[in-house]
C-alpha cells in the first residue's frame, strides 16, 4: 500500500532514474562495441549471475517460481524483454531528443493505464504535476530554446518509445497489484530473480533474432567488459531494487515522476563529463520536475 511521500522514499525513488541516466550515457558509448540486442541479454544474464546467490530462497520448492510463473513471465517481458529491446530498437531510426520526449509522458501514461485498467482515480493535482513535469524535462532537453521544439518529428523510432512506456506504466503498477508468493516480497533479491529469469527468456530471443539478421557483434575487450559490469550492477540490480522499493512506498503515480528525473541526470552527467558547467536551463528543469513530485505526492490517497 503506498503511502505519503518522505525524504528518504524521495531518495530511494532518485537512485533508479540516476542509474539510469548513466545507463544512457554508457550505451551510447557502448554502441560502437556490441550490438543493442546482445548488450540487453548479456547484461541481464550478469544480472541473474549476481542475484542467484542472494535469491537461493526462490529455488525452494515454496519459492513459487513454477507455481507463479505467469505472472514472472509478463512482469520478465514488460521490464527485462519488452522495454530495454523497444528503447534500443527506438535510437535505430529516431534521435535521442525525440527519445527522451516520448518517455517524459511516463507520468501521464502511468496515470492513464491506472484509471483504465486499475480503477484508479486521477486527481486535478496529478494532472498539474504532470504538466510541470513534462515542462521540466522539455526545458532540459531543448536547453531553455523553445524554438527547438520545432526540430521535433515523428518517427517510427518514436511508436517504439510509446509502447515501451505503456508497457513500463503496466509493469509499475503490476509491482503493487500482489499476487506474488506468500513471502517472497521479503526476500527482494529472489523476487527480482524471478523476473529477471523469465525475462532472460524474452531477451535471449531477440538477441537471437538479432542473430538470426546478421546484426549482431562484439568487440571483446576491457572497454566492453567495463561496459557489461556497470549496466548489470548499477542500471539492472540496484536500479531495479530501488525502483520496486521506492513505488511500494509511494505508488505507481508519484514514482513516474521521479523517472522524468533521467534525462535531467542524463544531462547534467553528460556536461560534467565534457567539463562543462550546468547551465540556468538545467536548474529550471530541475525545479518543474521537482514541482510536479511535490504536488502530486501531496494528492489525496
Amino acid at each position: 500500500m503506498a503511502s505519503a511521500l518522505t525524504a528518504r522514499t524521495a531518495l530511494i525513488l532518485c537512485v533508479a532514474p540516476l542509474l539510469w541516466a548513466g545507463n544512457a550515457i554508457v550505451g551510447r558509448l557502448a554502441a560502437p562495441l556490441i550490438s543493442p540486442m546482445l548488450l540487453n541479454a548479456l547484461r541481464w544474464a550478469l544480472a541473474c549471475a549476481i542475484l542467484l546467490p542472494l535469491g537461493l530462497a526462490l529455488l525452494r520448492h515454496t519459492g513459487g517460481l513454477r507455481s507463479h510463473w505467469r505472472r514472472f513471465l509478463l512482469l520478465g517481458f514488460l521490464s527485462v524483454g519488452a522495454y530495454n529491446a523497444l528503447q534500443y530498437l527506438a535510437l535505430r531510426t529516431s534521435s535521442p531528443l525525440n527519445v527522451t520526449l516520448v518517455a517524459s509522458s511516463a507520468p501521464a501514461m502511468m496515470l492513464l493505464v491506472g484509471r483504465l485498467c486499475f480503477g484508479q482515480a486521477i486527481t486535478a493535482r496529478q494532472m498539474v504535476g504532470t504538466v510541470f513535469s513534462m515542462l521540466g524535462v522539455l526545458c532540459v532537453l531543448l536547453r531553455g530554446e523553445w524554438a527547438r521544439l520545432g526540430e521535433f518529428q515523428i518517427v517510427l523510432g518514436d511508436l517504439y518509445v510509446l509502447i515501451a512506456t505503456v508497457g513500463w506504466a503496466f509493469y509499475s503498477w503490476l509491482l503493487v497489484r500482489g499476487g506474488d508468493p506468500p513471502g517472497l516480497r521479503a526476500h527482494w533479491a529472489a523476487f527480482l530473480l524471478a523476473q529477471v529469469l523469465y525475462g532472460l527468456i524474452w531477451s535471449g530471443l531477440f538477441a537471437g533474432g538479432e542473430a538470426w539478421a546478421g546484426l549482431s557483434h562484439a568487440a571483446w575487450g576491457l572497454p566492453l567488459l567495463a561496459v557489461l559490469v556497470y549496466v548489470a550492477v548499477g542500471p539492472s540490480v540496484l536500479a531495479y531494487r530501488a525502483w520496486t522499493r521506492g513505488v511500494e512506498l509511494a505508488g505507481p503515480a508519484v514514482a513516474a515522476f521521479f523517472a522524468n528525473l533521467t534525462p535531467i541526470f542524463a544531462a547534467l552527467l553528460s556536461a560534467t563529463w565534457l567539463g562543462e558547467w550546468p547551465q540556468p536551463y538545467h536548474a529550471l528543469g530541475f525545479a518543474c520536475v521537482l514541482g510536479g513530485i511535490v504536488i502530486s505526492s501531496r494528492a489525496p490517497r
